[in-house]
């Protein structure tokens, strides 16, 4: 798969909007991959590694009960890490136009009765909250690397519609 973030950047300064980033199984994989893109400060304005579950509550705004219920590997989380990373990430108190989340389970094991391979990735844009289901396979880092052009992808097409 063609890298996307080239054209996620482009289109984003296309249409003067800000993105800010939150990852869990991805690392910080997929805000590094926009901001290798020369001119990305126009429009990248950072990321959060909320690799801890509870970093997802308290920097994110992830509800501790949503977290205590279903655990972190879940549509509703993805949705509010998108939603939260654009106010946590806000700029002179503007949030970030566009919020986008991964979390999921890369493995070796499984989590929170997740099999590996299952990902959900979180869209904020305006009003607009939206979680994709993804289901790969693949070693971890497989995983890994095919939830951000995945997530990139998507966001694409989001910024297209």
């Amino acid at each position: 798969m063609a890298d996307l973030a080239p054209e996620v950047v482009a289109r984003l300064i296309e249409r003067g909007m800000t993105i800010a980033v939150a990852e869990s199984l991805t690392g910080g994989q997929l805000v590094a991959s926009l901001v290798d893109v020369p001119g990305a400060s126009a429009t990248v304005v950072g990321g959060v590694v909320a690799y801890n579950t509870a970093i997802k509550h308290s920097v994110l705004g992830v509800s501790a009960a949503l977290l205590a219920s279903r655990g972190a590997v879940d549509p509703d989380v993805a949705r509010q890490m998108a939603s939260g990373v654009r106010g946590a990430l806000a700029v002179d108190g503007r949030p970030a136009d566009v919020g986008l989340a991964t979390t999921g389970v890369a493995g070796p094991d499984p989590q929170d009765g997740k099999p590996v391979g299952t990902v959900y990735l979180g869209i904020a844009i305006g009003d607009r909250v939206q979680s994709i289901e993804l289901s790969l396979s693949g070693t971890r880092n497989e995983i890994r690397s095919a939830t951000v052009q995945r997530a990139l992808a998507t966001l694409l097409a989001a910024l297209n519609e």
